[in-house]
């Protein structure tokens, strides 16, 4: 298991690299730099003053120098300004090194943020950590649910319990979350004036009502995706030879659901589960900014709408990491689960 685990690291890490080394190709090309520069300028500034602008933060140094700067297997330089001979730093609202020095990825530096004029630290990670809250939530809504509703189901296929939940699931699991987030605005907070349309306020505190409509948003798709799983694990272990078995012995249904069907049916729902949160981190880019919640998903479009071309790094960075890391702890956990895996 050790070496399974150390080989699935290096291959995260080697992953992660080329990745990111892509992103920053994208970022990097002449089209966004040209409107970061704009952005950073004036909309009718001359062509040379834009190239000058470019020059003096930076941009058009070596690309792969700028990567290696950037994951920090480089020394940062300080800028030296053109006219007066002394350097100075890319930002002036950043910690840029006024010296040569390694300053990136690997050292805890994630640049600069152009749009919101500070590091992209002091952005990024509490816009995580409210984006974090929001998925422990939906989590904690979606996951108990979706498994009573698949275990329910899948208990006695074909039986009316079994349709009614499973028409249920797949209506859920159709419907996005922009078309259920529009549909319980209206509902809850314009009309009946329960709840409250905008979640800004939650970064200040979290409430019942400011906070739950963009939970049920979110884990409403999931359930009834998670739930199908769940009921097709389930159906397909209550065929089993030891489930009837264990019938034939005289133990009661629910003590055969409970003690014998219940665990190896909750093996497939458990990789699904943890497949949910790269799913999250999509989901919430429109959940966010539908209901003005300044997480990760928001900053994510704001990123992406001003040119902020450390910032969106340091975005594409988390997603990267958190996709790998939760296919090995899906992969890691389904071995443990499952007894007829072996890991060579």
């Amino acid at each position: 298991m050790f070496s399974f685990i150390a080989r699935r690291i290096g291959t995260i890490l080697l992953t992660m690299l080329c990745l990111t080394l892509v992103v920053f190709f994208l970022v990097n090309l002449e089209p966004n730099l040209k409107k970061l520069a704009i952005s950073q300028t004036e909309m009718h500034t001359p062509a040379d003053q834009l190239e000058s602008w470019l020059v003096n933060h930076g941009y058009r140094q070596n690309f792969f120098l700028r990567y290696g700067q950037w994951l920090g297997v480089l020394p940062k330089h300080p800028i030296t300004d053109p006219a007066t001979g002394k350097t100075t730093q890319r930002f002036s609202f950043c910690n840029d090194p006024t010296e040569p020095q390694f300053s990136g990825v690997l050292q805890g530096d994630f640049g600069c943020s152009t749009k919101f004029k500070t590091t992209v630290a002091a952005k990024l990670f509490p816009a995580l950590g409210a984006t974090g809250l929001l998925m422990f939530w939906v989590l904690a809504v979606m996951v108990p649910i979706s498994l009573l509703i698949g275990i329910l189901a899948g208990m006695r296929e074909g039986s009316r319990t079994d349709r009614v939940l499973s028409v249920a699931s797949i209506a859920s699991t159709a419907t996005p979350e922009y078309v259920s987030g529009v549909i319980f605005t209206v509902i809850f907070a314009s009309w009946l004036g329960w709840l409250n349309g905008s979640a800004a306020s939650a970064s200040q505190g979290i409430t019942f009502y400011n906070f739950t409509l963009p939970v049920i948003t979110l884990a409403i798709y999931g359930i009834g995706y998670i739930a199908r799983m769940t009921r097709a694990s389930m159906v397909e272990v209550m065929t089993q030879q030891y489930i009837r078995t264990a019938r034939l012995k005289g133990l009661s249904f629910s003590s055969v659901v409970i003690k014998h069907a219940l665990r190896n049916a909750l093996i497939a729902p458990f990789t699904v589960i943890m497949l949910q949160f790269p799913w999250l981190l999509t989901g919430v880019v429109i959940v966010e900014v539908m209901f003005r919640y300044q997480g990760f998903g928001y900053t994510l479009v704001e990123a992406a709408g001003n040119n902020d071309i450390d910032l969106l790094l340091g975005c594409s960075l988390v997603s990267v990491f958190i996709v790998l890391i939760t296919q090995l702890i899906s992969d890691v956990g389904y071995a443990f689960l499952n007894p007829r895996i072996r890991v060579q």
